[in-house]
């Protein structure tokens, strides 16, 4: 399943054998990592890359999901990224060319803290178990989400990403070790709220766009009413 990875650690040399970590389940055939990124977060707040690369057809960092995330979540860097790409249609980091729902967003935001550093991939895996035991080795936090393909459905497929995320788990919580299993339910526990919130913001977007539509209605059916008649 294609995903975003954001694995969060308290320092740069950790940062780099998590990366390496990444490149040898890569190399192991437990993953495919496509592109990714070392970001490093400043004590001031700003951001920089320490490292990136493209390993595999996705091209160059700049225009990726990955690109784009660092983007989002590197404050100043973005802006460097933008002035290396020059003028564009639009902004190139936003949510969808990111492919993920702003409380990802918001998760690794609140997790990458002044003077600590992340691994940002985009990856391709059947199955957790692999990168969540060595990243946990070193000491990362491991933050993921499915990518969504980018259609005016949005919402729905960031539900179905989330979905799709949630049966896996489940999937690999009836045949992990005990040791692993705590932690998978813990990670089903907080997808669950997560599709929970998202249906509800989902849900309250469609009657507030519904009742719209029905004060549009009734106030063209008003003027229409209020013409002189021929």
């Amino acid at each position: 399943m294609d995903r975003m990875l954001v694995v969060v650690f308290d320092n740069e040399s950790k940062a780099y054998e998590g990366k390496k970590a990444l490149q040898q389940l890569d190399n192991e055939g437990s993953i495919s990592v496509y592109a990714y990124a070392v970001l490093a977060k400043h004590a001031d707040g700003t951001a920089s890359i320490k490292q990136g690369d493209d390993v595999g057809p996705v091209g160059t960092l700049i225009g990726t999901s990955v690109g784009s995330l660092v983007g989002l979540l590197g404050g100043p860097v973005g802006a460097a990224i933008g002035a290396t790409i020059g003028a564009t249609n639009g902004s190139i980091f936003d949510l969808h060319n990111v492919r993920i729902a702003d409380d990802f967003i918001d998760d690794v935001t609140k997790a990458l803290t002044p003077n600590k550093v992340a691994v940002v991939a985009q990856v391709d895996e059947e199955w957790i178990t692999p990168v969540d035991t060595r990243m946990e080795a070193l000491g990362g936090t491991v933050y993921r989400r499915a990518l969504s393909d980018v259609t005016d459905t949005v919402n729905q497929e960031e539900l179905t990403a989330m979905k799709a995320d949630l049966a896996q788990f489940k999937a690999e919580l009836a045949t992990a070790r005990a040791d692993r299993q705590a932690k998978i339910q813990e990670k089903i526990n907080q997808l669950d709220s997560k599709i929970e919130a998202h249906q509800q913001r989902v849900q309250d977007r469609r009657r507030a766009a519904e009742r719209q539509a029905q004060a549009k209605a009734q106030r063209l059916k008003s003027k229409a009413a209020a013409r002189p008649s021929l």
